[in-house]
């Protein structure tokens, strides 16, 4: 295979950003990350399906508890999503200097600048590679302003290929 061909084909498929939320099961440990490889993946029951890297602190909290959440970036959001690029601790209720609440489903933080959020339970996954796709049924979900999507194309960026 040439690699350079699939990388490029593999990288014009558009990619929105969000931020992946998650808890250990007694809700002190909070994990937050930026996540572009998600799409809806049905109507009934609403379904979401995430790859979400298999070392990551995202990855161990939903197997363990079986639940996260999804932060939506707006599209002038750029900074919310580089935050989001690292580890960070949670301090108090927010992480990365952002403020979050408890999801009332889930308990999983829900960032207050969020435009959209969703809260899912576990009902599926595929250990394959290097990330785990989490099928994730939408229990919850909230809209605080109308905005478009970031899109990773328009700032010319890639995670993927």
């Amino acid at each position: 295979m040439d690699e350079d061909a699939k990388k490029t084909a593999l990288r014009m498929i558009p990619y929105g950003m969000y931020v992946l939320t998650s808890k250990s099961k007694d809700g002190k440990d909070v994990s937050a990350a930026t996540v572009n490889w998600l799409t809806q993946a049905s109507f009934s029951p609403p379904l979401v399906a995430v790859g979400v890297k298999g070392d990551s602190g995202a990855h161990a909290h939903i197997t363990e508890t079986g639940v996260f959440a999804v932060n939506v970036i707006g599209k002038d959001q750029l900074d919310l999503a580089f935050t989001f690029f690292k580890s960070l601790e949670r301090e108090g209720d927010s992480i990365g200097g952002q403020d979050f609440v408890a999801g009332p489903e889930t308990g999983c933080a829900l960032l207050t600048g969020s435009p959209a959020w969703w809260e899912c339970k576990l009902v599926g996954q595929l250990d394959q590679g290097d990330h785990t796709l989490f099928l994730g049924e939408v229990l919850e979900a909230g809209t605080r302003a109308e905005d478009q999507t970031i899109l990773m194309r328009d700032h010319n960026l890639n995670y993927g290929g």
